[in-house]
């Protein structure tokens, strides 16, 4: 009876938690190793983030930029950048690599960074401008000729040209404004624009000024000449010489009536007499 004691509390033991092995091998396997870390599960992979830095760029045409692209992959399997751009020098660093882009000349250029992590690619994009602001806003003085304006605005040194607004604005109101779109050409350009201004008396004395006026993918750029007066309008020979003969037909109604008044006056002083 003594040896059926043991047996009988062992059985009933088993009974009691049939998945203990179970349970046990279970946390075996998920004990950390001699290393420290716990295996992945097969299949997966860590996520990571890819940044390209700056992300939007303006340079004078011809000039130079280094874009830097950067990861949290901690052991990549390749990397690099996508663009029609030509490169220059390259710097790396931990988690990063540095790529200079030389003599940028096209208006707007798409640069792609790109890097492999665990089988999976991932990357950011950056936008490089080139653009030159004019390097004159010029407005000529107004030239008064019968009854309009001549204004005319000379920008020199400009690109692109086709994302160029030309403004002309009299006190505070905008008069006139052209988009120069139609302009394609790659190199830098002058541009000269002219408008005729109608010649009204509350205009005199008003001053005019030129805007030019940038809109690169969100950077405005602008500038501006100095203000011009518009000069009074003065009299033509025509309105002269009407206002002349105006005066004298004037003057001749005057005498035939006071001659014809002092002659019957004198009739009367006459029959009096």
């Amino acid at each position: 009876m003594g040896s059926l004691l043991p047996l009988s509390l062992l059985l009933l033991l088993a009974a009691a938690d049939p998945g203990g092995g179970s349970a046990r091998r279970r946390r075996a396997a998920a004990a950390p190793g001699p290393g420290g870390s716990s295996p992945a599960p097969s299949g997966t992979s860590a996520p990571f983030w890819v940044r390209i830095s700056p992300k939007f760029k303006a340079v004078p045409p011809g000039g130079s930029v280094w874009l830097n692209c950067s990861s949290s992959c901690p052991l990549p399997e390749d990397s690099g950048l996508s663009t029609r751009l030509r490169r220059g020098g390259t710097l790396r660093g931990p988690g990063w690599v540095s790529y200079q882009l030389l003599d940028v000349r096209a208006w707007s250029s798409e640069v792609h960074c790109f890097v492999t992590c665990a089988g999976q690619t991932r990357g950011a994009t950056a936008t490089i401008t080139a653009y030159k602001r004019p390097q004159r806003v010029i407005l000529e003085p107004p030239v008064l000729a019968g009854s309009e304006y001549t204004l005319r605005c000379h920008l020199t040194h400009v690109f692109p040209v086709g994302f160029l607004v030309v403004t002309l604005r009299l006190g505070g109101r905008v008069i006139y404004s052209e988009n120069l779109k139609r302009h394609t050409s790659p190199d830098l350009a002058n541009v000269t624009l002219t408008y005729k201004l109608p010649a009204r008396r509350r205009d005199f004395r008003q001053t005019v000024t030129c805007h030019a006026r940038f809109n690169l993918d969100g950077l405005v750029v602008r500038s501006s000449s100095a203000p011009m007066t518009l000069p009074v309008l003065a009299w033509s020979p025509a309105p002269k010489a009407l206002a002349s003969t105006s005066i004298a037909a004037l003057v001749g109604i005057l005498l035939v009536v006071g001659a014809t008044y002092c002659r019957k006056w004198l009739l009367m002083q006459s029959r009096g007499a």
